[in-house]
């Protein structure tokens, strides 16, 4: 099951179609979807997450908690809604685009996928492009 929450004033559109899109996402890649619930927040919010839990200061546009129990996903995926729309600005791509690499970039995570090495953020860009063109409102 896939649920959305918000701690801003965004709203998913369309939840049915984003929730059919990530579950044929880890479908295809021979997993099986468990519990996974996208919480949308503010950059403040992410960021004291940012601390908390990693050490880090500094924004980001996502953290991802992977409790996955094999081949099953399970996790809580945190996506700053401000970050989203600045590296949308920054990268020159629409809102809607930007939004769909973020929270599939989270699951690809929970598959095993990493973003610590060039080679690896090259593979995890190609995923996520491979998913994000399979993305359509109204599957």
């Amino acid at each position: 099951m896939i649920d959305f929450f918000s701690e801003t004033n965004f709203q998913v559109q369309d939840e049915n179609s984003y929730s059919l899109w990530i579950s044929q996402i880890i479908e295809s890649e021979d997993f099986s979807l468990g519990d996974i619930s996208y919480i949308f927040c503010d950059d403040a919010a992410l960021h004291k997450i940012n601390l908390e839990y990693l050490q880090h200061d500094t924004l980001t546009d996502i953290i991802s908690f992977d409790y996955s129990l094999g081949k099953q996903l399970h996790g809580e995926i945190f996506i700053s809604i401000e970050r989203v729309k600045e590296n949308a600005k920054e990268f020159d791509v629409a809102f809607e685009n930007e939004l769909l690499r973020v929270m599939i970039h989270g699951i690809l995570h929970f598959m095993g996928y990493k973003d610590k090495t060039p080679s690896e953020q090259a593979q995890m860009r190609e995923r996520e492009n491979l998913a994000i063109s399979k993305f359509s409102f109204n599957n």
